[in-house]
């Protein structure tokens, strides 16, 4: 937040910036969704739903999983929230007392770390290492676990686990006694393999998706979760006294939203373009140690040759070449201060011209 401040004002003082900070899709929500709302809204009035959400929405949803993954989902599983954030919230909630340990893989999306502690939990960061992809491994688990996040595909490395990793991880929470949370937001956007969904491997498991990513719909705030049959219940008298509902105008727009496909697919063929541009161009100019991602449209670089303060990096690559980058800082507390987090979900245009900037700046630098 405070790289997109800073660009914000470097802006509004007349400088062109090219956006590698910004986590979201510089795209639109998808035509159809548009205009399904803007039939709504002239429809009649658009009040409270249910709970758990709209229930052809929740069918739609759980038909998604029939397309993606092959799996016969219940929709009564399915609940809609307002973004993945309250997805985190219920879920962590919903399995969590005051007090106990949860697991987090570093680096990782800093929200979790702080939704945790603002319910009185303890996160325990994992650290993990480049060999494995920035992926937590077994081994790396703490024993005294309560629960466990993991984000595939991640941020902010766009890595992946595939089904045999992600299985050996459930299982090893389980062994732990500790609640496995899948945090599928990325899905949809992968390059030379698909993302494998946690529900593939077991029920026993949370999953918290969003249209946000994917769908390009950021700003509507409307996410979903899929828990065990047994859960729902805690799930609904938690959402109802959180949030009463999520936007009703919101799951209009996502309904739709679903079924436009072929325009969805078109912002993927962007990322891909995208992320050959970036990884061809960032060791160009000479940040060449990062892993590749699987999906997403990140790559976590390691700096260490460049400075020990990323943020400090960050700022002056925002001054000296008018490209805003996020510190590593916010992703791995501990390690972040020598790595930096760009985005390429703009458009290739503009990673062209972000990349051609980093390059002169750091040659002369």
């Amino acid at each position: 937040m405070d790289v997109m401040e800073a660009a914000r004002r470097a802006e509004a003082a007349g400088r062109h910036i090219i956006h590698m900070e910004v986590g979201q899709p510089g795209t639109p929500a998808p035509r159809g969704a548009r205009a399904a709302l803007a039939a709504a809204l002239e429809a009649g009035q658009l009040g409270y739903t249910v709970a758990l959400g709209l229930p052809e929405l929740r069918a739609g949803i759980a038909a998604l999983y029939g397309r993606w993954y092959g799996l016969d989902l219940d929709p009564a599983r399915v609940v809609v929230t307002t973004g993945s954030s309250a997805g985190f919230i219920l879920a962590f909630t919903a399995l969590f007392d005051a007090g106990e340990r949860v697991g987090l893989g570093e680096p990782g999306y800093p929200s979790y770390r702080q939704i945790l502690r603002a319910l009185d939990l303890e996160a325990v960061g994992i650290p993990t290492a480049p060999e494995n992809r920035y992926q937590p491994v077994p081994e790396d688990l703490p024993e005294d676990l309560s629960g466990l996040i993991v984000a595939s595909p991640a941020n902010p490395s766009g890595t992946m686990l595939g089904h045999g990793p992600l299985r050996a991880l459930i299982e090893a929470a389980r062994a732990r006694g500790a609640a496995f949370i899948s945090d599928e937001i990325y899905h949809g956007i992968h390059y030379e393999g698909r993302a494998v969904s946690a529900l593939e491997i077991s029920d026993d498991v949370y999953v918290i998706n969003s249209f946000s990513k994917y769908f390009s719909m950021t700003g509507w705030r409307v996410g979903w979760m899929v828990v065990p049959e047994g859960h729902v219940r805690t799930i609904e008298r938690l959402a109802q006294n959180l949030f009463i509902c999520p936007p009703h105008a919101s799951q209009v727009a996502a309904l739709a939203a679903l079924e436009c496909t072929d325009e969805l697919e078109r912002n993927v063929a962007v990322y891909r373009e995208n992320r050959q541009l970036m990884m061809e161009g960032l060791r160009a100019a000479g940040l060449a140690s990062f892993a590749p991602p699987d999906g997403a449209f990140y790559i976590y670089a390691d700096v260490s040759d460049l400075t020990a303060d990323s943020r400090a990096l960050a700022a002056e690559i925002l001054h000296g070449a008018g490209v805003a980058v996020t510190p590593g800082l916010d992703f791995d507390p501990a390690r972040g201060h020598r790595t930096l987090r760009l985005s390429y979900a703009r458009s290739s245009g503009e990673i062209r011209e972000g990349l051609a900037r980093l390059k002169d700046f750091l040659s002369a630098r």
